[in-house]
């Protein structure tokens, strides 16, 4: 798989624990203290997330970063 492809499909992973929470974007951002635009790039596949992003977003979604990123 293509990084481009990996970074999409988590992306949209992302986008899918986001919404099963009940969280928009904004919601979600001012939740992880991560700006609208950020979150906006890696729900979309353009920007590759971090470390500490990666420890962020699963806190926010109180799940592990193994759990974010199982089967990608």
């Amino acid at each position: 798989m293509s990084s481009n492809a990996l970074l999409v499909q988590f992306g949209k992973r992302l986008t899918k624990l986001r919404e099963s929470k009940g969280m928009n974007i904004s919601e979600f951002a001012a939740h992880t203290g991560m700006s609208r635009g950020h979150l906006s790039e890696l729900e979309h596949g353009k920007r590759e997330p971090g470390l500490l992003t990666l420890q962020t977003i699963a806190a926010g979604l109180e799940t592990s970063i193994s759990k974010l990123l199982s089967g990608l």
